[in-house]
């Protein structure tokens, strides 16, 4: 039977767990979450157990991301099946802070980047997230202290903006970008699936096949706007309402207008009923 994590709940718990694991000299990688884990998480933590000797891993489901419009209240929370997702997977702690241990009282401190963080994608449409993303994640990245940090590439803004910010404010972590884990038909993992019908669960995965034929088309040399806009009709054909379908510069997302000026990322945002979905691929 899986030894449980450790789970820790204040600030002075969780200093003094973390200090009992640097005196063993053991590397910590943090996998940051906000629960309702799926597989595309579990293949987090087993990356993060090949490059670290402990993992923790963060639940938080963080409001300072979520805009009055948006899901906070309703977003899925899933307890007793996360800890034992990460029971299973060994992992050494659970960093599960509530609201006022991260933001406690007279809280006014937020990390605000530019960059891949205003490059006129999510930012356009989610003004708010990347100030409370960049503020959380710097907050569990001086809490936990970890050597590495892995975020998946299916939040490929996301990963670039904490990269970033990583970088530039000397934090000391090496964050690391993981591959996204798909359902068998191509629909990127996320915990905002269980929000689709299933009707809308059998369109969904025609966001990665209008990828993937977009991406097929600019290999082959296929004129550029003409290859983005049929991945568009693609999309809204299945019944989307598309905020954004664009290739960027697959390093600064930067706009470009050829496949010369890449490497190249295909980034896609897009609702079906009430659930909004982002993805991307390569080029």
């Amino acid at each position: 039977m899986s030894r449980p994590p450790l789970i820790v709940r204040s600030l002075p718990s969780l200093r003094r767990a973390l200090d009992h694991l640097r005196v063993k000299k053991a590397s910590i990688a943090l996998v940051p979450t906000m629960g309702a884990l799926h597989d595309g998480h579990v293949s987090l933590v087993r990356q993060a157990q090949r490059r670290a000797t402990r993992v923790v891993v963060s639940i938080f489901v963080n409001p300072t991301q979520f805009a009055p419009s948006e899901d906070f209240g309703s977003y899925p929370r899933t307890w007793k099946a996360d800890v034992a997702k990460l029971s299973a997977e060994k992992v050494a702690l659970i960093w599960y802070p509530d609201t006022k241990t991260m933001y406690p009282d007279g809280f006014a401190t937020k990390i605000l980047t530019e960059g891949p963080a205003t490059a006129g994608l999510e930012d356009r449409f989610r003004p708010q997230f990347f100030g409370g993303v960049t503020t959380v994640v710097g907050k569990l990245f001086a809490q936990c202290r970890p050597d590495v940090a892995l975020f998946g590439e299916k939040d490929f803004q996301q990963l670039k903006v904490v990269t970033r910010m990583a970088r530039d404010l000397d934090l000391g972590v090496k964050v690391i970008g993981a591959q996204t884990v798909r359902e068998r038909d191509g629909l990127a993992l996320s915990s905002r699936n269980v929000y689709l019908t299933p009707e809308q669960r059998q369109a969904a995965p025609m966001l990665y096949r209008a990828m993937k034929e977009t991406a097929k088309r600019l290999r082959a040399g296929g004129e550029f706007g003409a290859a983005i806009a049929g991945g568009a009709r693609l999309i809204t054909d299945a019944g989307f309402s598309l905020d954004y379908f664009e290739a960027r510069h697959a390093e600064t997302l930067a706009p470009i207008a050829s496949v010369k000026d890449g490497p190249v990322r295909l980034l896609v945002a897009a609702k079906i009923g009430n659930t909004r979905l982002i993805d991307n691929v390569g080029v």
